[in-house]
């Protein structure tokens, strides 16, 4: 590794992110690297020519019968088919199609008749029944369920109310929309993406012309559609069971437990986590990014991403002193992904891409971010030793666990981590760890002389007392203590000291 000092870095041109149809919008690599505008173009072009090739399949099936048919029954076709060819000229050719467009016609009338029925009031009632007996069945799951969902409903209800008219006809086709929905639970996640796509854009059309292209009225309203609708739908589209979902999950995040030994040198992100502003962004971006998982509106998981990606952006400007570029930001986010290992990160990217209002994915930062965490999940799925500038031997090592880059084999490099410098070349965290070590190891120092210092001072108080006793006795038998006895006189005594004593005071004695 000492030899390839140069690193390539990880680097995306902002082309790469658009749609590859050129319309300008960000492209999805779930849609192929299309904008959801063209995927689904695309989508209804493809599933109209399958439904093309099925009936084309059918008709030539049928014709294929009606040959094996009458070739058994040739022998009597042919004693009978000149008369019927005089008789009723053009019969025979007739004939032989009017059992298919007679099956074609019943089977046209059967799926008209089906999706009358759909959207007939009385299958709207019986559905709303089934649910209710579904419901019936299982209490304490609806009562799960109102308590995550009321508080949303009574959130849209206020909302609807300073729309007025409008207000309750978007309510109603959204409970519409909802028992519609409630029956089709065993389609396939694109059959029910491509029905919430079409409700949003069906209704965002009606809301244009009443809002008179006022497309910041028609967004927050769509907004609210789309909290109030996925909340009540969460449960029954997110990571259906009919998808590999769960198993994308489970790849990915054994992938990214694999790859725990890549460090953010060989990412070349422009941070520097020993900076603890730094390190507090890291923090909150990888707590940022777990969080998308407890969200259940597309939105609210997309602004989670924004959240993250700023954090970023913020620990890439105070690292470097300046502005963060968008090839600055990839490396950091793949490197703020293999951290902190999102739970069922591709069930969530997969539900934001079916169920999330396209106008987000599209364009803003919300589309941005966006693209660029899918362009980082894609990329720790085909990370290799080329992505790392690493040789192949070293990554399987790695990979197998048989070496770590941190701390090579040899017994000099070893020493030389422990001592701290090896640490800091090649994580930051290890760096910060053994900082932390020395701290504490010179903590117990000090508390060990603490403590000494302490205990020296009790036994100190303790034999205080019998020092200053000893030292009095010592004294006292040095120096006894004499008491001086002295006469006492009356006041007009013969005193000596007396003629010392000015005139007024000198006593007088009187001759009695």
């Amino acid at each position: 590794m000492s030899q390839r000092t140069e690193r390539r870095g990880i680097h995306v041109d902002q082309s790469d992110l658009l749609c590859k149809k050129g319309c300008g919008y960000y492209g999805n690599a779930a849609w192929q690297g299309l904008c959801s505008k063209c995927w689904r173009e695309e989508y209804q072009r493809v599933r109209q020519k399958q439904i093309q090739d099925d009936w084309a399949l059918a008709e030539k099936l049928q014709r294929e019968e009606e040959a094996a048919y009458a070739s058994s029954h040739g022998a009597q076709s042919q004693s009978t088919a000149p008369q019927q060819q005089q008789q009723h000229p053009g019969a025979a050719s007739l004939g032989a199609f009017s059992k298919f467009e007679e099956k074609k016609t019943n089977e046209k009338t059967r799926k008209v008749t089906t999706v009358k029925k759909f959207f007939s009031p009385s299958s709207r009632t019986a559905a709303k029944k089934e649910t209710q007996e579904g419901k019936a069945t299982s209490p304490s799951i609806s009562r799960h369920a109102s308590f995550d969902t009321d508080q949303v409903s009574k959130d849209f209800m206020e909302f609807l109310k300073n729309l007025h008219k409008p207000g309750r006809e978007i309510h109603k086709q959204c409970r519409a929309f909802l028992v519609t929905m409630s029956s089709k639970k065993d389609l396939g996640a694109d059959e029910l993406s491509e029905c919430v796509q079409d409700f949003y854009q069906g209704l965002a059309d009606r809301l244009i012309s009443h809002f008179k292209g006022s497309s910041e009225s028609v967004e927050q309203v769509m907004d609210q559609v789309e909290k109030y609708i996925m909340t009540r739908l969460y449960k029954s589209v997110f990571c259906p069971e009919n998808t590999d979902d769960e198993n994308k999950d489970l790849a990915t995040q054994e992938r990214i437990r694999a790859l725990h030994w890549v460090t953010i040198q060989m990412l070349c992100v422009s941070m520097d986590e020993e900076i603890p502003e730094v390190s507090e962004n890291v923090v909150k971006a990888i707590t940022d990014i777990i969080e998308m998982d407890s969200k259940r509106v597309p939105r609210d998981k997309l602004a989670c991403i924004t959240r993250c990606s700023k954090h970023i952006f913020s620990a890439i400007r105070i690292t470097k002193n300046e502005p963060a570029s968008a090839d600055d930001f990839l490396p950091a986010l793949i490197y703020i992904v293999l951290k902190a290992n999102p739970p069922r990160l591709q069930s969530n990217i997969q539900y934001i891409t079916r169920f999330c209002n396209p106008s987000r994915l599209m364009t803003g930062e919300d589309g941005y971010y966006f693209t660029n965490l899918c362009c980082a999940a894609a990329f720790i799925e085909k990370l290799d030793a080329q992505s790392l500038n690493l040789s192949p031997e070293e990554f399987e090592r790695y990979m197998s666990g048989q070496a770590s880059p941190r701390f090579n084999s040899s017994e000099g490099d070893w020493q030389h981590a422990r001592s701290g410098a090896g640490v800091a070349a090649t994580n930051p965290v290890l760096a910060q760890l053994n900082q932390n070590l020395d701290l504490l190891s010179g903590l117990s120092s000090r508390q060990e002389a603490l403590m000494e210092a302490a205990q020296s001072l009790q036994a100190d108080l303790l034999s205080w007392p019998e020092t200053v006793q000893k030292e009095v006795h010592d004294i006292l038998k040095k120096y006894p203590l004499e008491v001086m006895h002295c006469t006492v006189s009356a006041i007009d005594a013969n005193n000596m000291d007396n003629d010392n004593l000015p005139p007024p005071l000198t006593p007088q004695v009187f001759a009695g």
